[in-house]
């Protein structure tokens, strides 16, 4: 298994993991003409990672803005995460924002109601 880079586009995010580290970056803007077609591979790799490793993944999410579609690709991956760490998987999300982005911290909030195990942690940058 090898790092993943992906560039980010204007309408998809840079997307970084390291295998080293067990980081996995996510950031910039994300309104993909097809968000499951971007993200299916992503998703992919994350379960293969989590399937061979015992470290801990850290994902770190920095998304400005990002459209219907990707918060339910988001939702899908955040409950595939809850799963693994019932199953003992060490995971913690880390939701960069900006104070000042009320937006993108509501939706953080959001999604941290939502986990009941998996530590999700709302960063201001």
């Amino acid at each position: 298994m090898e790092n993943l880079k992906l560039d980010g586009t204007k309408s998809t995010p840079e997307i970084n993991f390291d295998l080293e580290s067990g980081i996995l970056q996510i950031k910039g803007e994300s309104f993909p003409e097809n968000a499951a077609k971007f993200y299916t591979p992503v998703i992919g790799w994350i379960k293969e990672y989590l399937k061979n490793s015992t470290k801990e993944m850290v994902l770190e999410f920095e998304i400005l803005y990002f459209n219907s579609s990707t918060s339910k690709i988001f939702m899908t991956l955040f409950d595939f995460l809850e799963k693994e760490v019932k199953k003992g998987k060490k995971i913690i999300v880390n939701w960069k924002c900006d104070k000042e982005n009320e937006t993108a911290i509501e939706f953080g909030e959001e999604f941290k109601e939502d986990m009941d195990l998996l530590p999700f942690n709302i960063v201001f940058l």
